[in-house]
């Protein structure tokens, strides 16, 4: 869950509104993010791939608050999309991270698994 920005590390892009699927998250009148309405995070860790000034802390228990310490937030703060590799490439547009491609992979390797359990035509 959702449970520390760090405002010093926030730059205001917005990313983590924008791609939370439950809308946790609003810009405040500074126009940094704050975390509006914690009880509806799923813990999907989005907004941390996407916070690339790693401003971020998610812990992962999804089954409610548990205040982190401080110290340790900062320390862990944007470790997922570090751990990930998420934006890995991003200093060479050459290489540009294309993790978004799994979805081929995982496509293909169900279809594999499917045809492995389907009967064979001598088996019926």
């Amino acid at each position: 869950m959702i449970e520390m920005v760090l405002a010093d590390r926030c730059t205001g892009c917005g990313a983590c509104v924008e791609v939370c699927p439950t809308d946790v998250f609003a810009l405040n009148t500074a126009g940094l993010a704050e975390i509006a309405r914690q009880a509806d995070c799923q813990t999907c860790f989005m907004c941390e791939l996407y916070c690339r000034a790693d401003a971020l802390y998610v812990a992962p228990r999804c089954d409610g608050p548990s205040p982190p310490d401080p110290a340790e937030a900062r320390r862990a703060a944007g470790a997922f999309r570090r751990m990930s590799g998420w934006d890995e490439w991003q200093s060479d547009p050459a290489h540009a991270n294309e993790h978004w491609r799994m979805e081929e992979v995982f496509l293909r390797a169900r279809a594999l698994a499917t045809a492995a359990v389907a009967p064979s035509a001598a088996d019926r």
